[in-house]
């Protein structure tokens, strides 16, 4: 089994002037109709579940520790931030060390049967971080340290499904189909990533009803995952190599050579460095400088998520099923300048006295919310914008064998990118940097993410 794969994995190079030709799918006039019917066909609709539930369970989970650790725990906004980075971090590990692997499983075993296993060990995790949770009340530091292992293992969770919830689209779903059913299961995972971290806002002060709630979903994924059909290898199928760290380089090195793949695989990073900036920074920017409570921060990342499902509609509606990366530019531009004014609204907040927060009722009621949950909501829906094409983008440009390792060498670069992100939070909060402040590193690194996607649009468009 210690044969490793070769270095032309992903094939060889495309012929001169290929990437200058677009990638197209075949044009519907049914549009959203017809990716919407895909919600009523087998070979759609128990993965979606599935991952529809993976992702409630995950940010219900994960949105009610950082929410306890945040208001109940901690009262230092470092320290705060440095709680929710190292949890990233923990999160983020696995898909750096573990995806090369997930991504020769995927490609080389039935991937309907990796996804019954990993709904399995889906509710063991979820064991361990209800009874993380249960023990927050009378042993805080083992509580602490079981749900934050939790996390870690919720990680190694996802490094495995992820490049099943793509990989296997392409297998399932006829050409023209492939971009809508990116767009539905980008639209039902940040559905999804709403309703678990709204719900998790109002429970996270009942950890016996959470412990519960992410126990039961564990088991309905599970049945889920058992009505997924069939989806063979579909190519040869090389020994699995598992040297994680050479694995890793070969597959990076395979894919990233590829300048169409280089270039999308760059802008995603970039996108997710954002997102994991935004995602730490988020909980202590409402609890300090907006002065509100818990549930003011569930529906801050409530929100954000729903944005980007918008996003990932809208945009599929624009490109009318032709993968491409068009809009992406303008898109992170967009999120950029609404991050500014974010920065703008946070800098001129008059919140509560200390000690004091504001509930949700009377958030909602201040005259500055209007602008706060705008800013959100178009970061939210550019972000969606610009990142659900280049994922179709990565599905449909190799061959149908190989796209679990294109989408396994993505997650590698995405996880060293947000794990940068994490540290660069770290480093500045360190610094004496504010949370407020933070954000103006974000509108930067969406410059950045535009000048890379217009590279990609130039060489492929």
């Amino acid at each position: 089994m210690a044969m490793p794969w070769r270095a032309t994995m992903l094939g060889p190079a495309p012929p001169m002037g290929y990437a200058a030709r677009p990638i197209r799918t075949r044009r519907t006039t049914l549009g959203m109709h017809a990716s919407i019917g895909l919600l009523a066909r087998r070979r759609f609709l128990p993965l979606f579940v599935t991952q529809f539930l993976g992702a409630f369970n995950d940010n219900l989970f994960k949105t009610a520790m950082v929410l306890f650790v945040t208001y109940e725990v901690y009262s230092d906004p470092r320290v705060e931030a440095w709680f929710n980075a190292i949890a990233t971090g923990l999160f983020i590990l696995p898909f750096f060390l573990l995806s090369a692997l997930s991504g020769q499983l995927a490609d080389t075993r039935d991937k309907a049967r990796i996804v019954r296993l990993v709904k399995t060990a889906e509710i063991g995790i979820m064991a361990v971080g209800a009874t993380g949770l249960l023990l927050s009340s009378v042993a805080q530091g083992w509580s602490i340290g079981l749900m934050l292992l939790a996390v870690l293992a919720m990680g190694v969770h996802s490094t495995f499904f992820g490049p099943i919830k793509y990989a296997i689209l392409p297998q399932h779903l006829k050409e023209d189909e492939v971009l809508g059913g990116t767009g539905l299961v980008e639209a039902g995972t940040y559905i999804a990533i709403l309703a678990g971290t709204i719900l998790a806002g109002f429970m996270s002060r009942n950890e016996g009803a959470v412990a519960v709630t992410v126990l039961g979903v564990a088991a309905l994924g599970w049945l889920s995952g058992r009505q997924v059909p069939p989806a063979p290898p579909l190519g040869d199928t090389p020994p699995l190599d598992f040297h994680i760290v050479r694995s890793s380089i070969r597959l990076v090195s395979a894919t990233m050579h590829i300048p169409r793949l280089f270039l999308a695989i760059c802008a995603i990073s970039f996108f997710w460095a954002i997102g994991s900036i935004l995602v730490v920074i988020f909980p202590p920017l409402v609890k300090n400088v907006f002065t509100a409570d818990e549930t003011v921060a569930s529906l801050f990342l409530g929100i954000f998520s729903v944005g980007v499902a918008i996003g990932s509609v809208l945009i599929n509606r624009l490109l009318g099923a032709h993968v491409s990366a068009r809009y992406a530019p303008a898109a992170v531009i967009a999120m950029g300048m609404a991050v500014l004014f974010m920065f703008h609204v946070a800098n001129g907040w008059q919140g509560q006295p200390e000690g004091h927060l504001y509930s949700l009722a009377e958030f909602t009621h201040h005259p500055g919310a209007i602008e706060v949950f705008a800013a959100l909501f178009g970061v939210a829906v550019c972000g969606g914008m610009f990142v659900v094409p280049l994922y179709a983008f990565l599905t449909t440009t190799v061959a149908k064998d190989q796209t679990a390792r294109t989408v396994a060498a993505n997650n590698i670069v995405n996880s060293g990118a947000m794990v940068l992100g994490s540290l660069a939070i770290m480093g500045l909060t360190a610094m004496g940097v504010t949370v407020v402040q933070s954000l103006l590193l974000v509108a930067a690194m969406c410059l950045v993410s535009a000048w890379i996607a217009w590279k990609l649009h130039c060489a492929c468009d």
